[in-house]
């Protein structure tokens, strides 16, 4: 069965590849070394709650954390928080710990951090926990379409991370 994301990029044409784990990875490091990836190669997909429901999707390469004061200046609101399991379900309709930017059932503001396009390839969630999408940078542009690109790593040893 196709997750939402995997019918959007069919739909599109972009070309991606399916990866699936024999169970769900633990961390990043596992999912990354399962897949024959660097971390920074596996994107994480979060959600953050600007205000009641006004939410907005970030992309950040693995092995680095939202820096929280640059997403709320950049975004304009003092209080910004991860939304909870719950919400991440209602909005974007995949569980939490396999959320794609892909195939969302409603239209949000998708903020991209530069080191998400560093890697030639990259992973991401595909909405289904333990199965992966792989696309090469420029389908992975294509299939954002319109998208904020905003330097959101957090300085090493910085407080405020989104873990």
């Amino acid at each position: 069965m196709l997750t939402a994301a995997e019918e959007f990029l069919q739909t599109r044409q972009i070309p991606y590849r399916v990866f699936i784990h024999s169970q769900p990875p633990q961390d990043l490091a596992q999912a990354a070394a399962e897949r024959g990836q660097q971390i920074t190669q596996v994107i994480r997909t979060l959600l953050f709650r600007m205000a009641k429901n006004e939410f907005v999707v970030v992309l950040i390469p693995g092995g680095y954390h939202v820096h929280w004061p640059t997403l709320r200046h950049y975004l304009g609101h003092r209080r910004v928080t991860l939304a909870s399991d719950e919400e991440v379900l209602r909005i974007t309709g995949y569980a939490p710990g396999s959320v794609s930017p892909l195939g969302l059932p409603l239209h949000l503001r998708i903020l991209v951090d530069p080191g998400v396009f560093a890697p030639e390839e990259v992973s991401l969630g595909s909405g289904l926990p333990g199965k992966a999408l792989i696309l090469r940078r420029d389908d992975l542009i294509a299939a954002l379409g319109k998208f904020e690109l905003v330097d959101l790593k957090a300085i090493e040893g910085g407080k405020g991370f989104d873990e």
